[in-house]
């Protein structure tokens, strides 16, 4: 039989020998934390276009016990069905999973979480990450938010097996928690398109926010924000290529097929390729804040929700490309000026870039407060 607490070993050492795991009082809750009590005995794994459950009882234990220590995100809930449930592949969006364990760790080690700090997390989920703080602070000093309730039940469960009682919650996390208020960190296991107004009233002044920011074409960057005394929170991006699943009330809404319209038509200056790119997808993004991408045979497509605005490109057939602009909003060349800012930057990773937040106004900057800007959408 797998010893279990070998695999945990094994799971921390694999991290700290890549540097994610610097921390010793993380790496001892890493290994103290089972996570297979986390996981259930079923997971979603991709085939193809799709999800495929695979459960504990298909699998040697042994295999099953590797599985689950890896350093691997396993989908637990895909459009509110639960592996479990699933009888066969199911399309859809991931809506719950058990975070890869290193993204866990590099997390709660850019929030600077010390003893004696009182935590707020976004996003219950499985409820791992929940275990791992609660094992470095104790119980007491652990609140988290969860937004569905049926995985809210099962992370309860999950904790009550490892031995854990923090504050759990079931609700909007954009709300926070006032009950627990004031924090000295939250941190974010789901992404958002701005930092709710809630988590910095409810931060003790020098409190730190650790969240992705993303939106609907999917591009993200990892940030911690720190709360001065004026009420301003300020940060630089990390360089980590960190996804998150959106909030669910900051999702894309619903979209149609997408149909191309013909437009108007010019020659596009840059190529759809830089939207491949992380950090270029990220400034893309900042460029056209209300777009969501589509991916084309060949090219890419922007559509604006809203207004019904969309932007489609193709190959000129001289080795450039060509875009298509409907609508009110002219996406693609949003697009463009925000890309040709970073160009001329020369392009530089997503550390160049930091964000300024206050109750009325989020921006995203380049170099400097004072360099080019973005604002988020409110």
């Amino acid at each position: 039989m797998t010893n279990t607490a070998l695999l945990r070993q094994d799971l921390a050492r694999e991290l700290a020998a890549r540097g994610l795991l610097t921390d010793p009082a993380w790496r001892a809750a890493v290994e103290a934390v089972p996570r297979e009590l986390f996981l259930g005995d079923a997971v979603f794994r991709p085939h193809g276009t799709r999800w495929e459950p695979v459960r504990r009882e298909q699998l040697d234990d042994d295999e099953w016990l590797r599985m689950v220590h890896s350093d691997t995100t396993w989908v637990t809930q895909v459009d509110g069905i639960g592996a479990r449930e699933a009888t066969a592949p199911v399309a859809g969006r991931p809506t719950s999973s058990g975070t890869l364990p290193s993204l866990v760790t590099r997390m709660l080690e850019l929030a600077d979480v010390r003893d004696g700090h009182r935590v707020l997390e976004i996003g219950t989920g499985t409820g791992y990450s929940t275990a791992v703080l609660c094992h470095r602070l104790g119980d007491e000093s652990v609140y988290s938010v969860e937004y569905d309730e049926k995985v809210a039940a099962a992370a309860a469960q999950h904790l009550r097996a490892a031995g854990c009682s923090p504050h759990l919650v079931v609700g909007d996390g954009l709300r926070g928690h006032q009950d627990g208020a004031d924090y000295d960190t939250v941190i974010a296991t789901c992404a958002v398109r701005t930092v709710p107004p809630s988590w910095l009233w409810q931060l003790r002044d020098g409190g730190g926010i650790t969240t992705t920011i993303s939106g609907w074409m999917l591009g993200s960057g990892l940030i911690r924000l720190v709360l001065d005394e004026e009420g301003v929170a300020h940060g630089r991006f990390a360089a980590d290529p960190v996804s998150y699943m959106l909030a669910r009330p900051h999702e894309r809404p619903p979209r149609p097929t997408f149909y191309a319209h013909p437009g108007s038509t010019r020659e596009a200056r840059l190529s759809p390729d830089l939207l491949d790119d992380w950090t270029g997808l990220f400034v893309a993004q900042l460029g056209a804040p209300s777009a969501e991408l589509v991916r084309l045979a060949e090219g890419v497509a922007l559509v604006d929700a809203a207004t019904g605005s969309q932007a489609w490109t193709e190959p000129d057939g001289a080795g450039g490309w060509r875009v298509h602009q409907d609508g009110p909003l002219r996406l693609w060349d949003q697009v463009e000026d925000a890309l040709d800012t970073w160009q001329k930057a020369g392009s530089p990773d997503q550390t160049a870039f930091g964000m300024t937040v206050t109750e009325w106004d989020q921006v995203v900057w380049l170099g400097a407060p004072e360099g080019p800007r973005w604002r988020l959408p409110t």
